[in-house]
């Protein structure tokens, strides 16, 4: 299946999975990422194309799923959760930053590079991490609260479908070219 047939199903998913409560959308998101990850891992050291390909990918969709998460899950879980579960929320605010801080060393790394696949390794790390206290912790904190959590799932749905149709509209950077870094628009604040 070719890029653009990807993704175009990722952004008619996040139109369709409208019904499906928020939890559920950024469990689908970390199975995401989780499947590049291996497949980065099982790409040939020589294999470049792929490993680029591979990164180029993880970062967008790191990317916007960040944005989502501070944008929207963040600061209704503040408001939503006891003052000793918000530091969950907070722990997750500092883990984004130094994902983020790897994805932009994409921006000069290129696939071959020295640190190209040792950045790409921390950054995985690093989210699996961030993947398992939000499942383990955050999620579960949430589930407990008053939050309508379909409500939360159509909100980030339609924010996520709308941030795909911008990275595609920007169309398709390649790692190591300087401008893998997405930045939303203010009119999306």
């Amino acid at each position: 299946m070719s890029e653009d047939a990807n993704k175009e199903l990722a952004a008619e998913a996040a139109i369709a999975n409208t019904a499906a409560d928020a939890i559920g959308l950024l469990k689908a998101d970390h199975r995401a990422v989780e499947n590049l990850f291996a497949a980065f891992q099982q790409a040939g050291d020589t294999d470049l194309e792929v490993k680029g390909a591979l990164a180029q990918r993880a970062c967008e969709e790191l990317t916007v799923h960040t944005m989502i998460e501070e944008e929207i899950l963040y600061p209704i879980a503040h408001h939503a959760l006891d003052r000793r579960d918000e530091i969950d929320v907070d722990e997750a605010y500092v883990e984004h930053y130094l994902v983020k801080t790897l994805i932009a060393k994409f921006d000069s790394l290129k696939p071959g590079d020295r640190g190209f696949d040792a950045t790409f390794k921390v950054m995985s790390e690093m989210v699996r991490h961030h993947i398992e206290e939000e499942e383990s912790a955050l999620f579960p904190e949430l589930r407990e609260s008053k939050l309508d959590l379909v409500r939360l799932g159509e909100l980030i749905a339609a924010q996520k479908a709308e941030l795909v149709k911008k990275l595609e509209a920007a169309g398709s950077k390649l790692v190591g070219d300087g401008s893998l870094t997405f930045r939303p628009s203010r009119e999306l604040t």
